[in-house]
């Protein structure tokens, strides 16, 4: 029978974690007060991280603490100290989305553990080999993944796989959305995300919700899940309050101890606690749909249940207690469970005089665990006849026994001092661009630009670079590598790689590889991580601020004119905007986001079936270049999306000249 999968419950705020751990939760995730994805929920202090820690062990319950938030240099220093503290508190796991905190942490706690979080974007076996190498020993799994994306990845690799099964879903792959930040200035890779992706657009004249997805609920699929040797069932809910965490967590420790799928009354239960007018297993199912479209209406706040308020945890943990009362013996008392021991010893009982204590009547004192967590499900008393103890004594040794019990075992936790990692690679002089077809490729840009990227689909062997998707799940690698072989035949030398899933491909076929900007890099040890897994340089976050990227070291560059992608969409939006025509390598299939200010973002197909969402205004610093200047900003990056040749053309003389672009831009303060 196949091993059941741990139980993963959000724990949003204390009273979560004791809703989690009372709901049946085999582990819990939280966050500190900075450096975690849900900076809004109400998150632990350093001393109720200890506490509740400790409470969680007593439960055989592990705590896996979030830091999975892009960090910039200055905040390197104040994360360690965070994770340092955890560790000495007894955390299980780190959860972690930036590859060079990641580095440092493996470096300075060469103990802990790693879990990949979502936001590092894995969907492949692919990514589980080079996370490895990164030191991660979990990975978790993009939302966007089917039931044989999953069953792929844990056949053919023994790294643990995390599966999330209920709750919010993005629209965007995760760590792949910008849309909060470069547009409200509140970024989702650093917990602050505004989900703009929940407010109306404009589609065929009206007002509609295209990327307002529903809820994630994989409740009747548990057998599956378990068949399919999946380590960990993850619930979304940090920003839910402790009654939603104990009601959802109940429900699915009740069906995975029973091993089955959820009834239609249980899914009923689970949709009137919240939902979005229901719930969708689109993705797991391969179902992509305009089924999957759902907002939190009236009516779903109307039919929402009423749960009880959460009082406590009430839950006992069970123990066996041993007690050995014997003649010219100090009484010993052991109580054991929860993977551990303890043998407290107290008096030498005394020969009665008139009526000797009997078995029952020691284990009536013995017994009073009350408001303890403990219950002892088994005892054992063993007795020599005619001995007395006086109660006051079998109290005392009870309240002995479960002080000890309740003591968090010491441990030696090696730490290291934090050096900070820095790139070899110095800032070089170049100008690089993409285009999304040949066609608007002009031959003043080939002058201008040292390298030129088309989209892996629509090379056509003009220029020297090409670009990886910026999803491949592992049924799309055989694919994926024919068309790079044929890149690769007509000329292609130089690769952009934005995710870690995607090196060995570029790797085995001999290309140079360059980094995207989708590898989220805001710091200098995520620059030397990828320098030391071969990249000859990167493209650096967009959401960094010019003070941010002079304090990065080593070969990166800076988009500084273009619309930059918002969001990657395993779900084609183009379609609810009534502009899919299909499938054909050949054409460039779009549509038009229009929000309710009358802004609008351009969507493009990305591959079969995939939609970019971009940015409503390009990027441009043409007029600002001193400012790049005294930045440090010597290589740039340029992407072209919708524009014409002469476009272009115009865009490349505006930089010639330092003047600006006209119309509106958005700038790198």
């Amino acid at each position: 029978m196949a091993k059941l999968p741990e139980l993963l419950a959000p724990a949003g705020s204390p009273r979560s974690l004791l809703a989690a751990i009372e709901g049946g939760a085999d582990a819990v995730y939280f966050g500190g007060s900075a450096f975690n994805a849900r900076i809004g929920a109400e998150n632990f202090t350093k001393d109720s991280i200890k506490e509740h820690i400790n409470i969680a062990h007593a439960y055989g319950v592990k705590c896996y603490m979030t830091l999975n938030t892009l960090v910039t240099d200055r905040e390197l220093d104040a994360c360690i100290d965070a994770a340092a503290d955890a560790v000495l508190f007894g955390v299980d796991a780190f959860i972690v989305a930036d590859m060079g905190l990641a580095s440092a942490l493996r470096r300075v706690f060469p103990e802990a553990e790693l879990h990949a979080s979502t936001q590092a974007s894995g969907h492949s076996k692919e990514n589980a080999a080079e996370l490895k190498k990164l030191g991660f020993s979990r990975m978790v799994m993009a939302r966007e993944a089917s039931l044989s994306d999953i069953k792929s990845f844990t056949s053919s690799t023994d790294m643990e796989l995390e599966v999330f099964v209920h709750g919010a879903l993005c629209v965007s792959h995760s760590g792949q959305c910008l849309f909060s930040s470069l547009v409200g200035g509140r970024s989702g890779n650093r917990g602050e995300c505004a989900q703009p992706c929940r407010l109306p657009f404009s589609v065929k004249g009206r007002d509609a919700y295209p990327l307002s997805l529903k809820d994630l609920c994989l409740a009747a699929y548990v057998p599956e899940l378990i068949d399919a040797k999946v380590s960990s069932l993850k619930i979304e809910g940090r920003m839910k309050p402790p009654e939603y965490v104990l009601a959802v967590t109940r429900v699915w420790r009740r069906l995975l101890d029973e091993r089955r799928g959820a009834t239609a009354d249980e899914i009923k239960y689970l949709a009137e606690i919240f939902s979005r007018g229901g719930f969708t297993d689109g993705y797991f199912k391969e179902k992509i749909n305009r089924s999957m479209l759902g907002v939190r209406s009236e009516s779903d706040k109307q039919k929402t249940r009423e749960l009880p308020p959460f009082d406590g945890l009430k839950r006992k943990i069970n123990i066996e207690l041993t007690a050995n009362i014997k003649r010219d013996e100090p009484v010993t008392l052991t109580l054991a469970g929860a993977n551990k021991t303890v043998t407290v010893t107290g008096d030498i009982p005394s020969e009665a005089i008139n009526t000797p204590m009997k078995k029952e009547d020691y284990a009536k004192n013995l017994l009073k665990f009350g408001a303890t967590p403990y219950f002892p499900e088994k005892y054992e008393i063993n007795s020599d006849e005619g001995l007395i103890l006086p109660v006051s004594r079998l109290n005392a040794l009870r309240r002995e026994a479960v002080e000890e019990f309740s003591k968090e075992e010491a441990r030696e936790v090696k730490i290291k001092s934090y050096e900070k990692e820095f790139p070899s690679g110095k800032r070089e002089r170049i100008k690089t661009a993409r285009f999304l077809t040949p066609e608007q490729i002009t031959d003043s840009a080939r002058k201008y630009f040292d390298i030129i990227y088309l989209p892996l689909e629509r090379y056509d062997g003009s220029v020297k670079g090409v670009i990886m998707p910026p999803v491949v799940f592992d049924k799309e690698r055989e694919r994926t590598k024919t068309l790079l072989k044929k890149a690769k035949e007509l000329g292609a030398a130089d690769i952009l790689v934005g995710n870690t899933g995607h090196i060995s491909l570029a790797r085995e076929l001999g290309f140079k590889i360059h980094g995207d900007f989708r590898l989220n890099i805001t710091n200098s040890e995520s620059a030397a991580t990828y320098e030391k897994l071969g990249f000859a340089d990167h493209i650096l976050s967009p959401e960094l601020t010019l003070p941010q990227i002079r304090d990065i070291k080593g070969n990166g560059a800076v988009i500084v004119y273009g619309r930059v992608p918002l969001m990657t969409l395993e779900k084609c939006v183009i379609r609810e905007l009534g502009g899919c025509q299909g499938y054909s390598a050949d054409q460039l299939c779009r549509g038009e986001l229009r929000d309710r200010r009358g802004v609008v973002f351009p969507v493009f197909r990305e591959g079969e079936h995939r939609n970019v969402v971009y940015n409503s205004l390009p990027t441009s610093m043409s007029d600002r270049q001193s400012d790049l200047g005294r930045f440090n900003v010597t290589a740039t990056h340029f992407i072209f999306t919708s524009e014409t040749a002469k476009d272009v053309e115009r865009v490349i003389d505006a930089f010639k000249a330092e003047k600006p672009l006209s119309g509106d831009v958005r700038r790198i303060k």
